[in-house]
């Protein structure tokens, strides 16, 4: 409803319409790297589906808006990003394992870790929204850093970022979990004149950095 209301407005005053979609469009891909050609693999009635299918409901009206209204509308699929400032308990799995090693706490892999997924640093995903924008290209484009890691191999970069000594607690996966995720960027790179180009061993510290600090303050405030 909030896509809806926003492409109405854009229809109204004649803005272009940027529509953050998200690489879980492709679902549980069985194409490896996800090209933006591919339709997806995608429980509807899966306890992740109210993610994915409104992302991709969104993406259906954005170009129904297009073709129907004129509305001038960019699509961007993105891939995991991480950074400064992300909430430290949001959940996401990059800011989960680098709250637990800072707090001297287990990292927490679900299932048996070897599941992908490619990591973006926050500036370079600005970059790419940034040259969408201005670019003359309705999408959908890929934005998301080629490289791809399993759990347990983000969880060592993790470790030798900031505690080689912290342990590996492994849990029961979720549902519908994707077993691999990598983008394709073939079509930003040949459109957009774009690739990420910050790497995950040069980026995370940055995001520890932020995270150290901001616990560390939280804990001086309940002393």
């Amino acid at each position: 409803m909030g896509t809806l209301n926003m492409l109405g407005l854009a229809k109204r005053i004649g803005a272009r319409f940027l529509l953050t979609s998200t690489s879980e469009v492709y679902g549980d891909p069985l194409e490896h790297p996800q090209k933006e050609t591919y339709w997806g693999n995608v429980n509807p009635i899966g306890v992740r589906s109210c993610y994915d299918e409104g992302k991709r409901t969104a993406e259906t009206l954005a170009m129904d808006y297009h073709r129907g209204a004129g509305v001038e509308v960019r699509i961007a699929r993105i891939f995991n990003t991480y950074g400064p400032r992300m909430c430290i308990d949001d959940g996401r799995v990059v800011s989960n394992f680098v709250a637990q090693a800072l707090r001297k706490q287990p990292l927490t892999v679900y299932g048996d870790g070897k599941q992908t997924r490619s990591f973006q640093y926050v500036s370079d995903l600005v970059d790419g929204l940034v040259a969408l924008m201005e670019g003359e290209h309705i999408g959908p484009f890929n934005l998301g850093n080629p490289g791809e890691f399993t759990m347990l191999e983000l969880a060592e970069v993790v470790k030798e970022t900031i505690d080689a000594s912290a342990t590996v607690e492994f849990k029961p996966n979720t549902a519908d979990d994707p077993h691999m995720r990598k983008p394709d960027i073939t079509k930003a790179k040949e459109l957009l004149n774009w690739e990420p180009k910050i790497s995950l061993k040069e980026g995370l510290p940055r995001m520890v950095t932020d995270f150290q600090k901001r616990i560390d303050d939280g804990m001086k405030r309940l002393k």
